[in-house]
């Protein structure tokens, strides 16, 4: 029955809340509790990836009109820049799904995702489809709608509008419409029947924008006005202003937003779907009370409840709380059941004071470890409150029933050591277990499918006694401390493998037959181990050692080795990964490494990934030893310079100002640091005269919007940013400027350089430019002009400007040979000349 309970009340526990210290409403959240418990409707959000959801119509959903409200974002993000560290791709995508979790808790919302990964910019739905796996798509949204129920599905973006914004948007609203019509149908993906039943909405609208003009097919007489600006005074604050705080939650994104206050007009074209509705009432003609079940007295008695609500003393209220949830428990089993029976025992613990928490000193456990956890169950009323027993889930625990009184603001607190069990898997993310492909990620367990993250591996169950009715109540066992400047921080514990190793370099280059030392760290993750590490190579390069033994006595050591790597002859591709094999593990291989993702305002990602890296041996030349870096945005651009055997020194408004420039071959300028670096208008004037005096600059990418001083100032002559783009990465690329230096110098550069780049060309290239710059190559996707802006050169007294849009900052790190091959040359561009 335990286990039955548990299983119940996670299924709708959709919201994460492993960031969370244990809730701590006031009586005026209870208050609105209250009221919510009295609504049974729901609402889907649907766009493509975190930061497209409307935050304000969420807010509005969930708080004012008061029914279960949640966001479908099919990607987590993972193809976007990041402005606050330099992950991209799949650590990116980690850093913006606990982003939009922490937007979910700010707003009342819940979050869901498809298994589709953001791939980067797209231009139409039609490439979109053709690297997402449509059908797997279509089917993830239709879970979702199933598992959700909702009333009202909302659509971020219009699904008649191919071509007018990013591919994936429209992609995301062409899925929510199919999926619309295919949820309600039991022949449609009837593998899911297994777990849900089918569902059918009762109305899809799209979240009807003007801001890019009124569209012709736009229907005014299927449009509703919906005034979200309500002022919410129990929380002291308007939906806008809620929905202020949590559009800022998207940082990596750099959405800082402020409140608002007043009227906020939301737009509702209805697509499909009955056509009851009422100007400004979403749920107009949608039964969304206790009686669309049969049971008006339960709603009739929370109303009551609601009417006489002691703000001094919530738990006044606990009595006839218990006798509804009598009433619910008599219903027949269903969908609303469930969900309203765990948030009225919510409600009760919340309304009784309840503290219960389960800690431990450790951010990560082993199976088979033993841990100390710290338990504490206090009640914080008068009202009688027992605590029958607790356990941990997933563990081995031995020991007596507690069975004692909770007296009023008098805390129970006990210590225990457990054992986590030997079979407990891995708790990183799951959608990151298995090997995927681009657009979409390998999820095998339909009932993972969806969630926002991984379940917490361990749960403390409680089992309280309140006024004589037994409740259990599941808490996530948390890694908690106490900062000395931050104060109490609580964090989510994860189940990781016993070891982990980890190359020292994200990818590596060999220009030469000349072996060359490859680091591996191996890492413990729990006390006494040992046993021995390899390198796996490609068949045709070679390794010395074939193995090198450790031991590791304490939890968190690490290690390091040395192994000479050789490459082939001839150039070749190809893949190393560390491999560790345990004593007293026959068939133990151990190939992943441990990444720790750490923010302010997110609770620290550990993840265990693939250790793997890209090798190459290539032909590559260097001219120009010495780089200066000037960091933007955030990317490992000077991790690769140093690769290919480039000193790399990183710069800053002071050694811009006061330091000798002229030690530098050439100074780079990391993304978007023209939108991002504040210092950039004083830092300018002395870069530009770097290049006069015979330097080379080499500008990477920036947007129009947000630039830190006037576009006319970028480079020395005039140049204009634009939007243009080349998202195809296959897209060719034609050479401009065949006898141009950056063409021929250390390195010829030939169509052959463009093979395999990744995720893209480039992006916001410039579309007009002085005469004075010489375009040196030009690529655009299918059916676009050529955008022949994406890699300007122009000498400048002495020296040499660069400003280039195209993706170094993706292709350097995953290792593309022919972005190498062009990158040196732009930092070498000018050395063919110098003395």
């Amino acid at each position: 029955m335990r286990n039955f309970a548990l299983l119940c009340l996670l299924t709708f526990l959709c919201t994460s809340v492993r960031a969370q210290i244990p809730a701590r409403p006031t009586s005026g959240e209870l208050h609105a509790e209250i009221q919510k418990l009295q609504v049974l409707g729901s609402a889907l959000y649907m766009a493509a990836h975190p930061d497209d959801e409307n935050t304000r119509l969420i807010a509005y959903l969930a708080n004012v009109e008061k029914v279960e409200t949640a966001y479908l974002s099919l990607t987590r993000g993972d193809g976007g820049q990041n402005l606050i560290a330099p992950d991209i791709r799949e650590l990116l995508g980690l850093t913006r799904t606990q982003e939009l979790l922490a937007a979910r808790r700010t707003d009342g919302g819940t979050q869901f995702f498809s298994r589709a990964n953001d791939f980067g910019y797209s231009k139409h739905p039609d490439e979109t489809f053709n690297i997402w796996d449509k059908q797997d798509v279509l089917a993830d949204a239709v879970w979702v709608i199933r598992k959700w129920r909702p009333d009202v599905i909302v659509l971020r973006f219009d699904p008649r509008a191919p071509g007018t914004t990013h591919g994936h948007h429209t992609a995301s609203a062409i899925i929510g419409q199919e999926a619309f019509d295919l949820a309600g149908d039991p022949t449609a993906f009837p593998e899911q029947l297994k777990y849900v039943k089918p569902w059918q909405p009762r109305r899809i609208y799209w979240n009807a924008y003007t801001w890019r003009g009124v569209p012709e097919h736009m229907r005014q007489d299927k449009i509703i006005k919906v005034d979200v600006g309500t002022y919410l005074p129990k929380l002291g604050e308007g939906v806008a202003e809620i929905a202020a705080r949590s559009r800022s939650q998207h940082r990596s994104q750099g959405f800082g937003s402020a409140g608002s206050r007043g009227e906020q007009i939301e737009q509702l074209e209805l697509l499909k779907g009955d056509d009851k509705d009422a100007e400004g009432e979403v749920f107009a003609n949608i039964d969304v009370s206790w009686n669309r079940i049969g049971a008006g007295r339960i709603g009739q008695a929370l109303q009551a409840i609601e009417q006489n609500f002691n703000f001094d003393d919530p738990s006044a209220s606990v009595p006839a709380l218990l006798r509804v949830r009598g009433m619910i428990r008599a219903l027949p089993d269903g969908f609303w059941k469930t969900k309203k029976l765990g948030e009225l025992d919510e409600l009760i613990a919340n309304a009784l004071g309840l503290y219960l928490f389960a800690k431990t000193d450790d951010p990560i456990a082993t199976a088979g470890q033993e841990l100390e956890i710290d338990i504490e169950a206090t009640n914080r009323s008068q009202q009688p409150v027992k605590l029958i027993d607790y356990f941990i889930d997933g563990t081995h625990m031995t020991r007596a029933a507690v069975d004692q009184e909770l007296a009023a603001n008098r805390p129970f607190r006990q210590t225990d050591t457990i054992q986590v069990l030997t079979g407990k898997a891995s708790s990183g993310p799951y959608w990151l277990k298995d090997s995927w492909k681009l657009g979409m990620y390998t999820v095998k367990d339909q009932a993972q499918r969806g969630k926002g993250e991984s379940d917490d591996p361990l749960n403390a169950v409680f089992t309280l006694d309140i006024a004589g009715e037994q409740f259990e109540f599941v808490r996530p066992v948390r890694h908690a401390f106490t900062d000395r400047v931050m104060g109490e921080q609580v964090q989510p514990l994860e189940i990781m493998p016993p070891v982990f190793g980890e190359l020292d370099k994200s990818s590596y280059l060999f220009t030469t037959s000349e072996p060359t030392t490859i680091r591996i760290k191996v890492t413990s993750a729990r006390a006494n181990i040992s046993g021995t590490v390899e390198l796996c190579t490609p068949e045709n390069w070679s390794v010395t050692p074939k193995n090198k033994t450790f031991t590791l006595t304490r939890k968190g050591e690490e290690q390091y080795f040395e192994f000479m790597l050789t490459p082939p002859a001839d150039q070749e591709e190809g893949m190393i990964v560390p491999l560790i094999k345990l004593d007293g593990e026959e068939d133990s291989g151990y190939t992943r490494k441990l990444i720790k993702i750490e923010h302010d305002h997110i609770p620290t990602q550990f993840a265990d990934l693939d250790a793997s890296a890209p090798v190459a041996k290539l032909d590559l030349k260097v001219a120009g030893r010495n780089i200066g870096y000037l960091p933007g945005a955030g990317d490992a651009i000077p991790e690769a310079l140093t690769n290919i055997g480039l000193n790399v020194t990183t710069l800053n408004k002071g050694t811009i100002a006061t330091g000798d420039l002229s030690r530098y071959d050439a100074i780079v300028v990391g993304i978007r640091a023209y939108n991002t670096e504040a210092d950039m208008p004083n830092m300018q004037p002395r870069l530009l005269k770097y290049v006069e005096n015979g330097g080379t600059l080499v500008v990477q990418y920036n947007t129009s919007r947000g630039l830190k001083l006037p576009m006319t100032e970028i480079g020395p002559y005039p140049l204009q940013l634009s939007r243009d783009r080349t998202t195809v990465e296959e897209a060719p690329v034609r050479i401009l400027a065949p006898d141009h230096p950056v063409l021929n110098y250390p390195n010829k550069i030939t169509s052959k350089d463009f093979d395999g780049w990744v995720q893209e060309r480039g992006l916001y290239f410039p579309n007009n430019w002085d005469e004075r710059y010489t375009p040196i190559i030009s690529s655009n996707d299918p059916g676009e002009d050529p955008h022949d802006g994406g890699l300007l050169v122009a000498e400048y007294g002495k020296g040499h400007y660069v400003y280039t849009g195209y993706s170094f900052f993706r292709e350097l790190p995953a290792g593309v040979p022919g972005a190498y091959r062009l990158f040196a040359n732009l930092v070498g561009l000018g050395n063919e000349v110098r003395p």
